[in-house]
């Protein structure tokens, strides 16, 4: 048997992943244990929870691989700064403790980490090995997709060097082929919008494509001719002279100040239209680059699949344009696609580059949905709510359904908790909350009473996936809400006409489908298809829901609230449900009605708990 530990540590999303003789075991972001969201710090509890879940031991571990190379990444932070002195000396003074600390010796504070985690001494650890930032993307895209021969782009703000590479798998070879470097990144491109938006990088860049169909891409323009050099063939330099991010402390600068004719927005301030029309020119940007980047990709491979990672292959729509307009026939998307999944690409590479293991393409891939993390039983679940009094029934799967199929007709919201939590920043139906699309009122109010958080973000839905099409532009599989698609026309609602005086998210509450819950302004939808090969009970809800009311979708979004991670436990599950305005829980075969519930006191204001996102 072989046994193989991916870590993803120390910068941002700190995960673990194990494989056991190829296959993927088990995998969790440590933030959903610490509920410090992107929390970056050593994976423990993530580790520990892999082991667990596989029955193991660190001993039983053959190596253990983390996914870039600290020295490399060191390397580039001196060249930086030497090529800018003396401009970044204060950022070079603010990242140096930390480097000498603990990033420039991390083989060393791995080890201690994993000696003081399994007890074992230091010469009795498995080996440990490193892969290369990129690479650890790459292998995250190609290998547990279904290609047997498959282009590969990775987009990320950068690793050790690259912010954009390209390369192609086959069987179980990844080739890299090119790649562009720091400081000429598409991902810190974005990243410097949504600062600039007011949001908070690393975080609030779905709340900038969120919010890019409210407005005109007026200054798309303005960033073509001034801030990126974009090549026909889809490369790109960025002019350095507006951004901050290589030299100092912030994105961007004074010169990208006057350029935009205004100061970055104050977080938490009023969203004015000049915000909307920035977010859809940086929007427009992103995409026009990305099709480029694809086109030549496909010219110069000669293949026709596609596979993705990195933080930019989060950008939902820009994937949908890329498979309604690109070249590609299919593409597959990492679910996981920042730094999380890093931990698993850089396990796949240990497995597939080290050990020269073959590889054979599952369908329709080999993350098993993506849920990959911890299951609670309905008997752990009821020994938890014993101990609080908290009264419930336990129902059987059909009256379940049928029972939640109808509280859902009746515009109640569910938390709906059950099976494994899934791996990656979206809830797939294992952490989720979830509502009628039908209702007109539902997206405010799951917005500002559910989730605490700004009324112009929109939901998904989670649809059956042999009905996808019918409510969809969109053919096939979408299992991981990472394309975006427009409304079907019959579906739609035909405009009344006065909707020209409306301003920005005032624009919202124009019901414009039959779906309105989940139906942006654009007439768009950030579509998951629900399978029962993968998640059973969540596509029998489904059909239970269809019967009732002819509609085979559902609201779907993640179980927590704003600036929280997604629930992990029955505990998280619960406190979120009594600190929301959430009507009812159902964990495993356990419904719980929040009018029967104890009251819930807490000491202090529990929303200041969670740093906002």
């Amino acid at each position: 048997m072989s046994v193989i530990l991916g870590i993803s540590a120390y910068y941002h999303d700190a995960a673990a992943a194990l494989l056991v003789n190829g296959e993927i075991e088990a995998a969790a972001q440590e933030e959903r244990f610490s509920r410090q969201k992107h929390d970056a710090g050593f994976p423990r509890h993530a580790i520990e929870y892999c082991l667990a879940e596989a029955g193991l031991q660190l001993s039983d571990v053959d190596a253990v691989v983390f996914y870039d190379k600290p020295l490399v990444k060191f390397e580039r932070l001196l060249e930086t700064y030497l090529a800018n002195v003396p401009q970044g000396f204060r950022s070079f003074v603010a990242a140096m403790p930390v480097w000498l600390k603990d990033k420039l010796y991390l083989k060393t504070t791995l080890k201690q980490e994993l000696s003081a985690l399994s007890g074992l001494k230091k010469r009795e650890l498995p080996k440990l090995l490193f892969s290369e930032h990129h690479r650890s993307h790459a292998a995250s895209a190609f290998y547990p997709s279904p290609f047997e021969r498959a282009a590969v782009l990775c987009l990320d703000g950068v690793g050790e060097w690259a912010t954009t590479s390209v390369w192609l798998g086959e069987q179980a070879r990844l080739t890299p082929l090119w790649e562009i470097d720091f400081p000429h990144s598409l991902g810190l491109l974005y990243s410097a919008f949504t600062y600039y938006a007011g949001f908070k990088v690393n975080s609030g860049e779905y709340k900038l494509m969120g919010l890019a169909p409210y407005g005109d891409p007026k200054y798309a323009d303005l960033i073509f001719d001034h801030l990126i050099d974009l090549k026909e063939d889809g490369t790109f330099h960025l002019n350095m002279k507006y951004f901050d991010y290589a030299t100092g402390l912030t994105m961007t600068n004074r010169a990208f100040d006057e350029l935009f004719g205004a100061p970055p927005r104050q977080a938490e301030s009023e969203i004015r239209q000049r915000d909307m029309d920035i977010a859809a020119s940086i929007q427009v940007v992103t995409e026009e680059v990305v099709m480029r980047l694809a086109k030549t990709i496909h010219q110069e491979l000669n293949v026709d699949q596609l596979c993705l990672a990195g933080g930019v292959a989060l950008n939902c729509v820009a994937n949908g344009k890329l498979l309604r307009e690109g070249p590609f026939e299919k593409i597959w998307i990492q679910p996981a696609a920042g730094d999380a999944g890093g931990a698993l690409g850089a396990a796949l590479v240990a497995w597939h580059d080290y050990h020269g293991a073959a590889r054979i393409p599952v369908r329709p891939d080999a993350m098993k949905g993506a849920y990959l993390g911890p299951r609670f039983s309905s008997e752990e679940i009821k020994r938890y709510l014993d101990g609080i009094d908290a009264p419930y029934e336990e129902i059987e799967d059909n009256e379940l359904m049928e029972r939640l199929a109808g509280l859902l007709s009746e515009e109640n919201i569910i938390g709906w908790f059950q099976g494994r939590m899934e791996f990656g920043p979206r809830a797939l139906g294992g952490r989720s909350i979830i509502g009628d699309p039908r209702s007109p009122r539902m997206q405010s109010v799951m917005n500002l009473k559910i989730k605490y958080r700004e009324s112009f973000r929109p939901f998904a839905p989670a649809v059956k996936h042999d009905k996808v099409s019918e409510w969809f532009v969109h053919e096939g599989a979408s299992p991981y809400m990472l394309i975006v698609a427009p409304v079907q026309e019959s579906k739609r609602l035909p405009s009344d006409g006065d909707e020209d005086h409306l301003f920005g998210v005032q624009k919202l509450n124009v019901p414009r489908s039959e779906i309105p819950a989940v139906t942006h302004v654009d007439y768009s939808a950030r579509v998951q298809t629900v399978h029962p090969e993968t998640n059973p009970r969540f596509y029998y809800l489904l059909d239970a829901f269809e019967r009732r009311t002819g509609c085979p979708i559902l609201v779907n979004t993640s179980f927590n609230v704003r600036g929280e991670p997604i629930v992990c436990t029955p505990q998280d599950a619960y406190r979120c449900f009594m600190r929301t305005e959430m009507d009812y829980l159902v964990m495993e075969n356990i419904l719980l009605c929040k009018e029967r519930q104890p009251a819930w006191k807490e000491n202090g204001d529990w929303r200041q708990e969670f740093e906002l996102d």
